[in-house]
């Protein structure tokens, strides 16, 4: 198979860091229309950085910086109001929302993987929570099931989850067992 080209390279990249720089930017302005906005003048300047530097290492790292750029010149042109636009406490929040950002791909993957581990029941009771958006008491009433025993019965899944994701992630980074 062939070497994909830089631009095939560069629209793969992008493509997988879309839902993570939308986050980011989301997490900064507040705002869903705003963010869109401001992600895709973040797309176009990355488009044409890209030209620029070619061997980007890390480019989600690389696109987050670019976004953040972004972010601040949104928030200066869009008002002077000074209660809309902080640049210290930009900064801040910027760099908390890059940290949280760090190792979400991870996370995934294992969620993922500790999804997979589930039984069928626990796995649509999930699905209809979190995918479908139903209500714990709609779906006690579904069961015919109380709504707190069907709540108590989230609280062991999204535990069990949470281990098996720390646990996970350990085992990648070798600091623990899998």
């Amino acid at each position: 198979m062939n070497e994909p080209t830089p631009n095939e390279q560069f629209v793969r990249q992008l493509t997988e860091c879309q839902q993570n720089l939308y986050a980011y930017i989301l997490s900064l302005v507040q705002d869903v229309d705003r963010a869109q906005d401001v992600l895709q003048e973040t797309n176009l300047v990355l488009w044409r950085k890209a030209a620029e530097e070619p061997l980007i290492e890390n480019f989600l790292a690389w696109a987050i910086q670019v976004s953040r750029y972004q972010v601040m010149a949104h928030l200066r042109d869009r008002g002077r109001d000074r209660h809309l636009y902080q640049p210290a406490l930009l900064e801040l929040l910027a760099n908390d929302a890059a940290d949280r950002l760090e190792g979400i791909d991870d996370r995934r993957r294992a969620l993922q993987k500790c999804l997979g581990k589930l039984t069928q029941s626990q796995r649509e009771l999930i699905h209809r929570r979190y995918a479908r958006n139903e209500k714990v008491q709609d779906i006690a009433e579904g069961m015919r099931r109380p709504a707190g025993a069907v709540a108590q019965k989230f609280y062991r899944i999204r535990k069990s989850l949470l281990t098996c994701i720390e646990r996970t992630l350990g085992s990648n980074s070798g600091t623990a067992d899998a």
